[in-house]
């Protein structure tokens, strides 16, 4: 059975807390899993989480500040530990090809496993499979960093009552799926688009364009919101989203399911980013992330 869920590793700003490791976010994504900005500590919410080295295919850095990237270390030694036995890709901007060439070799260890370098230095398609594309696009941020997102493929759904109308069955079906058209009966005629699902993930970074073109028709939307409406000055001058500019943004692109994550530690009460979210329009599935929260990808329309 497929799967495709977001697996929350930590949800914290700049520092821990208590309650809140550094960031870190795992999407499985049906057999593929994607690991996004291993904070400090990653490592072990894997374990916690029960998320294995050998889930991972891909690992994706936004931006090169610690509280995004210092598990990067961890998370690699452990891959080759683990000797993980299939190719393994790693995106990240390429400005901060330095400190990821640090982070990697940070201490001695035996490599076994093929780790792929492929830096990101403009928007645009990273990678291109059967089950998706993954694009960058750039934020933002005090330093370069880029969100990126996951776009599946459309398909087609059939529709039982027009098949029958035109006494289409059993392995008929499969051949006007394959062929497009059958005894003069076309593919358009007996099925609609199901459009393919889309995820984003959008962390540090003020509102601008990248953000928008981020989360336009996004089923599921990662995305940062360090600061409370109160503090706008204070996010825009660090480079960083309130709870309800991420609402906002969410709101005009026609996010079906938002989780709001990357809090401050200055704040006790995360049920309030539920609240401003709300108040600045967004209607739909929202979570406020905690720490090894699953959160899974909205079922298809």
């Amino acid at each position: 059975m497929s799967v495709r869920e977001l697996v929350v590793l930590g949800t914290a700003s700049q520092v821990p807390t208590r309650h809140r490791n550094h960031n870190g976010y795992l999407l499985r994504w049906d057999g593929e899993g994607i690991l996004f900005d291993p904070g400090e500590g990653t490592q072990r919410q894997m374990l916690r989480a029960g998320v294995a080295a050998h889930d991972l295919n891909r690992i994706c850095v936004t931006h090169f500040h610690g509280d995004h990237s210092l598990g990067l270390a961890g998370v690699i030694q452990r891959i080759n530990l683990d000797r993980v036995p299939h190719e393994i890709t790693a995106h990240y901007p390429r400005s901060g090809q330095r400190f990821f060439e640090r982070l990697r070799y940070a201490t001695a260890y035996r490599e076994t496993v093929a780790l792929t370098e492929a830096p990101v230095a403009a928007d645009g398609p990273l990678a291109v499979t059967t089950a998706y594309t993954l694009d960058a696009r750039k934020l933002s941020h005090p330093v370069e960093s880029y969100g990126y997102r996951l776009t599946e493929p459309d398909g087609r759904r059939m529709l039982p009552d027009r098949l029958a109308a035109h006494g289409i069955q059993g392995p008929d079906v499969g051949r006007i799926q394959r062929d497009g058209s059958l005894n003069g009966v076309p593919l358009d005629e007996v099925s609609e688009v199901r459009r393919g699902q889309r995820f984003a993930f959008v962390m540090d970074t003020r509102l601008c364009e990248g953000v928008h073109a981020l989360a336009e028709g996004c089923d599921l939307l990662v995305i940062e919101s360090t600061f409370l409406d109160e503090d706008e000055a204070l996010a825009t001058d660090h480079g960083h989203l309130t709870a309800g500019q991420a609402a906002r943004a969410a709101r005009d692109a026609g996010v079906r399911h938002l989780v709001l994550t990357h809090f401050s530690q200055r704040y006790s009460d995360p049920e309030e980013f539920e609240r401003q979210a709300r108040a600045a329009g967004y209607a739909g599935e929202l979570t406020v992330a905690r720490d090894l929260t699953r959160v899974p990808v909205p079922k298809r329309r």
